[in-house]
């Protein structure tokens, strides 16, 4: 099978299109015939190797993705071949085949297509939990979104939406912010042009904002804290700016906030029910329309290269989808 090869961490351009054996699935393990696979920023980090965990070398990265379950290992009762389902691992999704523990798979639901399934676990789930079970976000709350434009960015534009608040998105383009506008954003902020502050505040009536969604870091986060409401929440998701933050701990104090951490992934090993519901409940509102993932940016396997600049440059608007 054709599956994307990390010989050596570093550029995303020292990646290679392989040739290699088809997996072959282990007790509780599927094999699926990938036909999407998502790419997100610890997909990035771990080719450089810079993400929490690092897998040997050489290995083929991909965390998500949607396809057909082609062959079960030993053991495995709650799927059957030619089911379309959802996948997420640490790596593995950008080949052609794929293996995945079978008591993680997710049915797809009928109407969903393949690209956007392929990007609809970690970005959505990230954000739906950052949203439900980390900032209890509520009916009538304002949430400011950072990086509003990007995969998790959009995702929490609508899900804010979804879930009864004002939702303020800030992006670093007209362009970009035409996209928030469309997800349903009631405010806008260029902050490459504007200074978040004043147009918060100006926004907000001088009250500031409940809670503040950051995949960016960088000098955004101090900038995007001082907006805080008391009582606010500070959603910690990443730091697609680089730099991780060092924001002064006495404005938590003056503002009478949280700085909140968001790992989905731990969570959802932890906590695999309440996960299983988080996407039964996203999948009732991607049915009635209520949430409609943007797929605005799908590569070939062999254009791997282009599609990591594309998200590493920040050009992705929507989700960044490989498809063998």
């Amino acid at each position: 099978m054709k599956a994307v090869r990390c010989h050596e961490l570093g550029p995303a351009s020292n990646l290679k299109v392989e040739e290699i054996e088809d997996p072959t699935p282990g007790k509780g393990e599927v094999l699926i015939d990938v036909k999407a696979g998502g790419l997100n920023f610890p997909d990035v980090l771990m080719v450089a190797g810079k993400y929490q965990f690092q897998p040997e070398l050489p290995f083929t990265p991909g965390g998500e993705g949607a396809g057909v379950v082609a062959e079960l290992g030993e053991g495995v009762t709650n799927v059957k071949v030619g089911d379309r389902v959802i996948f997420f691992n640490q790596q593995g999704a950008f080949a052609e085949k794929a293996v995945a523990p079978a008591m993680t798979l997710v049915p797809m639901p009928e109407s969903m297509p393949f690209e956007v399934a392929a990007g609809f676990t970690i970005t959505y789930a990230t954000s739906y939990h950052a949203l439900k079970q980390r900032a209890d976000i509520q009916p009538g709350e304002t949430l400011l979104v950072l990086g509003a434009a990007g995969g998790v960015g959009l995702a929490t534009v609508e899900l804010g939406k979804a879930m009864g608040a004002t939702v303020i998105a800030a992006a670093s383009t007209d362009e970009k912010l035409e996209f928030c506008k469309n997800a349903g954003a009631d405010h806008l902020i260029n902050y490459s042009k504007e200074e978040l502050k004043d147009r918060v505040k100006e926004i907000t009536g001088g009250k500031g904002v409940d809670v503040i969604y950051d995949p960016v870091g960088g000098d955004y986060t101090e900038a995007a804290l001082r907006t805080m409401a008391p009582g606010g929440r500070h959603l910690v998701i990443g730091f697609a700016a680089g730099d991780i933050p060092r924001p002064p701990l006495n404005l938590c104090l003056l503002k009478q906030c949280s700085i909140v951490g968001v790992f989905w992934g731990n969570f959802a090993r932890a906590n695999p029910k309440v996960q299983v519901q988080n996407m039964v409940d996203m999948f009732g509102m991607f049915e009635k329309g209520t949430i409609k993932p943007l797929v605005n940016d799908v590569y070939a396997l062999d254009d791997v290269v282009d599609a990591f600049a594309c998200l590493s440059e920040r050009r992705a608007k929507g989700k960044v989808i490989l498809k063998p």
